[in-house]
């Protein structure tokens, strides 16, 4: 079953996508946040070119894992993409992924700039995996 990952933010959303086994998890893209309609029709359209089942938001919490505002952005964002493609959405604590991903693009040598075009996706990518990894050490 292939899963959509997203890590929300303000300006943008960064898109990650699992294999068709739903092991692993790719970067994909960012997309640059217009208005609600906009973000759900381009979302919609590369779940449906990537034939996605069902969606994994970061969930941004605090450190002593309550919810703030961007928490609550997600999660609307979230009930909006199930209302607006009708698969199901699961939501998983993303705390500290952008940091995880700045760590690994430092380790690949990239610029400061590339490491910006980047980073979101690769935030996705790490979110996706996490929750992946969680799907399939239950699953044993």
């Amino acid at each position: 079953m292939r899963t959509m990952g997203l890590d929300v933010g303000s300006k943008t959303v960064g898109v990650a996508v699992s294999d068709l086994l739903g092991l692993t998890a790719q970067p994909h893209s960012t997309l640059r946040r217009l208005n609600m309609q906009a973000d759900l029709e381009a979302l919609s359209t590369l779940a449906k070119n990537h034939e996605v089942q069902q969606w994994v938001i970061g969930l941004p919490l605090h450190m002593n894992a309550s919810e703030g505002a961007s928490a609550q952005a997600a999660r609307k964002l979230g009930e909006r993409l199930h209302a607006y493609t009708g698969l199901p959405v699961h939501y998983w604590d993303e705390r500290l992924s952008s940091v995880m991903a700045e760590r690994v693009l430092l380790q690949a040598n990239l610029s400061r700039t590339k490491r910006k075009q980047v980073i979101n996706h690769v935030a996705a990518a790490l979110i996706l995996q996490s929750w992946l990894d969680a799907q399939e050490s239950q699953a044993l």
